[in-house]
């Protein structure tokens, strides 16, 4: 790479910083977003609902593959984003059920 222009390493670098702080921005942004999926998860824990709400899954992955075509992504790898988010936000929901179950269960002894 040491024989790179010096203008072209100069963009690169810049390139790259924005990458940076997209990709920092991005993890920033996913946190708030499980900050609020882990409310949704006790609300849903406090009153015995399925972690799971495949209607709602449905509706986001749609109206996500609008917006990715909107922005001009792919919405397939929008939609693969979503899943892995929304797996993932399951097994949350799912832990925090089973802990809060485990949590009634020792309260009635």
């Amino acid at each position: 790479m040491n024989d790179i222009d010096d203008d072209v390493r100069a963009e690169l670098t810049r390139l790259r910083e924005s990458i940076d702080n997209i990709d920092a921005a991005v993890v920033h942004m996913l946190a708030e977003r499980f900050k609020c999926t882990q409310q949704v998860g006790r609300l849903k824990a406090g009153h015995q609902l399925p972690a799971a709400d495949p209607a709602r899954e449905a509706r986001q992955i749609t109206r996500l593959r609008q917006l990715a075509e909107n922005a001009h992504l792919d919405p397939a790898f929008a939609e693969k984003l979503l899943n892995f988010i929304i797996a993932e936000v399951i097994r949350h929901h799912e832990t925090i059920a089973n802990e809060s179950a485990g949590k009634e269960d020792s309260g009635d002894r």
